[in-house]
């Protein structure tokens, strides 16, 4: 679950400038129309929606609300070791791996017509399933971008080689895409941003500890591996050197907390004004290169950054660059070359960064694969197995009343002038939802998929995905275009559009079961509708007003009394260290704390509101209020290898699950009712010390 700015939509968009970009399209099955699941009305969890026997009632719900609910489950459960994280999510996730196996088996079985919907699905998979295949091709699918790079002799060259990385394989201290303009909501804009790293984030280059350090002397040993595997000469010193180089992107790069601020990183210029202020790369070359000569205006993200980043180009040898352009070539093409390059990109980025102990199997990468380049293609055949029409309804019925509650507690905030309540209700108002599936799927006629060229339809796809992303240049906003594929499980909340997505991935058990008790469905995808609705009005997105524009619409006094209670939350997390010597980032995890803390009041509200004024039964012991609780720790259940934690502190705004359980309960002061919490425990917090929004 995640807030999209134009900025933090990278993760989601950009992914069409590297190997496995999002392409998308309609595919339905050839030979025969998938099975329904069965209907049935028991919830798929215990006999009410929630399973008891994950619980540890030895520990006390006020010291640690995660374990209480969930203890057991930490118990029993261990990670599998094709993954370095498991959680109930996963759970949702593994079945969809499943159905779309299926989906795209029938695909590749069907002899479905040249260019049709299902030769484009059955042909991608078919391909990089076949492994002998690609075994015997080598490095030659390959080898003519190998080619291009060993050919570069000049800047000018190495710019446009650069901007060439932009729709493919490869890397640049620059990233692009195109996107709304949050200043003009109503027109796409270029947004560029620093690029050019191949660890997870600059802390993995800069820090001192043994843990970092440990990795860098892995990575370089994995470019060394992949360079010699690539026939690259003298592959140590050149390991060597993009070590170096990248270590100096990594000096100059923004910390990630100040690359979500969405006006820091909102800087319009003309190509021409990059020029002068960043003259250290031949600008002209790169942005023809990419696509991007006749863009009228370029809003770059971490401005102060891009100077000294291309005076990194200007100064760093043509040799040098052209070992990195090629090691991020291999490193991006290896799952789909030879067993030797799978295998090595596996042992650093799958063993060493994520702690995952064995290789997923064929299958299941496969699958990912098909999610990632042509998502939408399964997505139809998904959603007519897992998402009835009835879940639809029942999921837009409970948007509508988490918005309506929403709109009481805006009116009930007494900290608000009535000027920015008016402002917060009218973009409340005005907040679009889409629900499960897109209305209009994408159309990919144009996507060249080829019989047993797997490396090839993965480079196609990213050039096909880019070109339709520039494609939009000039021309109206889409307002039918979904950023997530149907079978996700996740959410978001699109700053640029005030619109909120739920595919249908995420409206699956445990998150939602039409089944279960109302105080469980609540507690659980209420509150991740509510994190959604709210991250409209978290640190950031607060910033956009009803018509996704960029813009201060709050009052001086409501604004300053927003910014207290925020820095009251960062101050908090910022407390939590889930591994030794590495802290929770309060600052980095701001939008999604608040969007929690946000979500989880929202859904209270509502659940409340759906009692219609009536006393809940009790169940199994349980209170309504405490079945609520239960359900929303339940819903960040999961577990993370120390490599996979340690990244997703360093560089990801989400805090890990426990503490989006811990450190959000103990500022809600209906928590402390339902158990009840005294002073005593470990997680109580004084009730004016709790961080309260709306």
């Amino acid at each position: 679950m995640t807030a999209v700015s134009t900025l933090r939509r990278i993760a989601l968009i950009a992914a069409a400038a590297v190997a496995l970009a999002a392409c998308q399209t309609l595919v339905k099955p050839a030979t025969k129309t998938p099975p329904a699941p069965a209907q049935t009305t028991k919830p798929e969890y215990g006999t009410w929606g929630l399973a008891l026997d994950f619980m540890d009632r030895a520990v006390k719900p006020g010291d640690d609300f995660y374990l209480y609910a969930a203890g057991n489950w930490e118990k029993t459960t261990e990670i599998p070791d094709d993954r370095s994280y498991y959680g109930l999510d996963t759970v949702i996730a593994e079945r969809a791996e499943q159905d779309l196996r299926e989906i795209a088996e029938i695909a590749a079985a069907s002899n479905a017509a040249p260019g049709t919907n299902a030769q484009k699905v059955g042909d991608f998979y078919a391909a990089y399933m076949d492994e002998a295949a690609i075994e015997a091709k080598g490095l030659d699918p390959l080898r003519p971008l190998l080619a291009e790079i060993a050919a570069i002799k000049t800047s000018e060259d190495l710019a446009a080689a650069l901007g060439r990385t932009m729709s493919g394989f490869g890397a640049a201290p620059f990233g692009l895409y195109v996107d709304v303009d949050a200043k003009n909501p109503s027109a796409y804009a270029v947004h560029m941003q620093q690029a050019g790293l191949g660890l997870p984030d600059r802390d993995y280059y800069l820090r001192r500890e043994k843990e970092f350090a440990d990795v860098r002397a892995a990575y370089r040993a994995y470019v060394e591996k992949m360079l010699t595997l690539g026939g690259v000469p003298a592959p140590r010193p050149r390991a060597e050197s993009i070590l170096a180089l990248e270590t100096r992107i990594a000096r100059v790069h923004w910390p990630a907390e100040e690359s979500r601020d969405a006006e820091k990183t909102y800087n319009p210029m003309t190509l021409a004004e990059l020029e002068a202020e960043a003259p250290g790369l031949v600008w002209r070359k790169f942005a023809a290169s990419a696509g991007i000569e006749n863009a009228s205006k370029i809003i770059v993200a971490q401005r102060s950054a891009f100077p000294r980043l291309a005076d990194i180009v200007d100064a760093t040898s043509i040799d040098v660059w052209k070992a990195y352009l090629t090691f991020h070539a291999l490193d991006q093409a290896a799952p789909f070359l030879p067993k030797a390059f799978d295998e090595a990109n596996f042992e650093f980025r799958g063993r060493i960064l994520n702690g995952q102990k064995t290789q997923r199997a064929r299958w299941k990468r496969a699958v990912r694969l098909l999610d990632t380049n042509i998502g939408e293609a399964l997505g139809e055949a998904y959603v007519q197995r897992r998402f009835p029409a009835a879940s639809r309804a029942a999921a837009q019925g409970l948007v509508a009343n988490l918005k309506r509650a929403l709109g009481l507690m805006i009116g009930e905030a007494a900290w608000l002038d009535a000027a920015t309540k008016a402002a917060a209700q009218g973009k409340l108002d005005a907040m679009g939802t889409k629900i499960g599936y897109p209305d209009l799927w994408r159309d990919y006629a144009g996507l060249d998929v080829v019989s047993g060229d797997a490396l090839g339809n993965v480079m196609r796809a990213a050039t096909f995905d880019y070109r339709r992303n520039l494609a939009k240049l000039g021309q109206p906003i889409d307002r039918s275009e979904w950023f997530m594929t149907p079978q996700t499980v996740n959410a978001y909340n699109d700053f640029g559009r005030n619109e909120i997505v739920f595919p249908a991935g995420i409206l699956q058990p445990p998150f939602f079961d039409a089944n279960a008790d109302a105080a469980v469905n609540y507690g659980a995808i209420g509150a991740v509708i509510g994190h959604e609705i709210s991250h409209g009005f978290d640190d950031q997105g607060r910033k956009f007003d009803a018509t996704g524009k960029l813009t201060d619409w709050w009052t001086a006094k409501d604004a300053a009394a927003y910014t207290a209670q925020a820095g009251k939350l960062v101050a908090q997390f910022n407390a939590f260290e889930p591994l030794p010597g590495t802290r929770i980032n309060g600052k980095l995890t701001l939008g999604e704390n608040i969007a929690d803390l946000a979500g989880l009041a929202i859904a209270y509200r509502a659940y409340k509101l759906s009692l219609g004024g009536q006393e809940p039964p009790l169940r199994d012991g349980l209170t309504g209020d405490q079945r609520f609780f239960l359900a929303y720790a339940h819903s960040w259940i999961g577990k993370r290898s120390d490599a996979s934690l340690r990244q997703q502190i360093l560089s990801n705004e989400h805090s890990p699950e426990r503490y989006r359980v811990n450190g959000i309960v103990r500022n809600f002061d209906p928590w402390y009712a339902a158990f009840p919490v005294g002073a005593s425990d470990k997680l109580y917090l004084k009730p004016e010390d709790r961080v309260r929004l709306w």
